[in-house]
Formats: structure tokens, C-alpha cells, sequence
């Protein structure tokens, strides 16, 4: 599994980072200013690096260049978001740009994309005793394997992938479905069905009433 350096000033951000990540399985170191951001690098060799750019001490703009030689891909992580800033990000040789707020679920799929780009490592995404590999689109429950269909495994993960959040049926029959949502919810409401039922997570997936579903993790 990968080794990702995240450096964030914000405390509560960074420990939604970093819980968040190491739950689906990653090492994380965290840094709370730049120069100890600078320590980490020196000492060791990470596989991403999430940076803030507004940081005490060194910005994440200096700590790119510092990191840049290295090969380490680096996502912004930041809440200057305007268009300028992006380019100038994207430009310095960031792989990726995210703009706070954000929801875990994107970043945990940026993240994925970028060292899935960069060749490391398989991604595991594990819930109670549900083992889901997203790269072979297996799930294990208990070590059984769980037999699902491609929309049904699409609508787990995103499920795992935001546990905790109530997410709205419009998003997750785009997401899953990659069509507009036109107000038909019986299509959804029988994957759920089904989800909860192959893997007894009856009590698990909750309907939130008036906006979707929530995966209690």
C-alpha cells in the first residue's frame, strides 16, 4: 500500500485527511507546517504528497520544488481556488488541484487516480469483514467471495467510499449510472435492496428520508 505525506495546517482538516486515508488502508505521515513537511521528505520517500499551499514556515509552493526532483506525485489541497491559482498549481508541476471544501469521497478518488497513473499498488477498500479490491472488482465477506453485478460493485464503493455521509439518489445514480437522474428512484432503491441483502448489511445501509441512502461505517 502506499506511503502518502500529507501537510496541512488546518488541524481538523488534517486529521479528517488522515483518518480518512489511513482507513482505506494507506501509510500516512502528517505534517503540520512546511518546514516539518520539508523534514518528512528529507527523511524519507513517499509514493504521493498532499499539500496545503498557505502553510507557516515554507508554502506548498516551495515545498513542490523542494519535492519535484524526487518524482513524488503532489495533489494541492487549498481553498484558493480561483481559476489563476489552478493554472499556477498545475503549472508548477502538481499533478492535481483540489479546492476546500471538498468531500473525502473525491479526494479518495484523486488520490486513486493519481497513483493508479503512477503505476503503485493495488487498492483495497475493507468495511467490518467486506474486502472490496477495486482493481479486480472482487468482494470478499467473511472471506466468501460476494458475487455482484458491475452497477451493483459501482454502487458499493461509492457507498464505502463516502460512509457516513447521506448521499443524495440524483448523485448516486449519476455517479453510478453515468446518465441524467429524470426522478425514477425504483432502479436505485432495487440495487440497495440487493446490496443490503448479498451482504447482510440490512442495518448498515440506512435510508435517509427525503434525500437518499447513508452507509453507516
Amino acid at each position: 500500500m502506499a506511503d502518502i505525506l500529507i501537510v496541512e495546517d488546518d488541524p481538523a482538516i488534517a486529521e479528517l485527511i488522515y483518518m480518512n486515508l489511513t482507513a482505506e488502508g494507506y501509510r500516512c505521515t502528517l505534517a503540520h507546517d512546511g518546514l516539518e513537511g520539508a523534514d518528512y521528505i528529507e527523511q524519507g520517500r513517499f509514493d504521493l504528497a498532499l499539500l496545503d499551499i498557505m502553510l507557516p514556515e515554507v508554502d506548498g509552493y516551495e515545498l513542490l520544488d523542494y519535492i519535484r526532483p524526487l518524482g513524488t506525485p503532489v495533489i494541492f489541497l487549498t481553498a484558493k481556488g480561483a481559476v489563476e491559482d489552478r493554472i499556477r498549481g498545475l503549472k508548477a508541476g502538481a499533478d492535481d488541484y483540489l479546492t476546500k471544501p471538498f468531500q473525502v469521497g473525491e479526494l479518495l478518488a484523486r488520490v486513486e487516480a493519481v497513483l493508479r497513473r503512477m503505476g503503485i499498488g493495488a487498492r483495497q477498500l475493507e468495511l467490518g469483514d467486506v474486502v472490496i479490491s477495486t482493481d479486480s472488482r472482487q468482494v470478499m465477506k467473511g472471506g466468501v467471495p460476494v458475487t455482484l453485478t458491475v452497477k451493483e460493485f459501482d454502487l458499493l464503493v461509492e457507498l464505502v467510499q463516502n460512509k457516513n455521509i447521506a448521499l443524495y439518489r440524483d448523485q448516486l445514480y449519476e455517479k453510478v449510472w453515468k446518465e441524467p437522474f429524470m426522478g425514477e428512484t425504483r432502479t436505485l432503491d432495487a440495487h440497495i435492496q440487493r446490496l443490503r441483502r448479498k451482504l447482510g448489511w440490512e442495518d448498515r445501509i440506512k435510508t435517509v428520508f427525503r434525500i437518499g441512502y447513508r452507509l453507516e461505517g
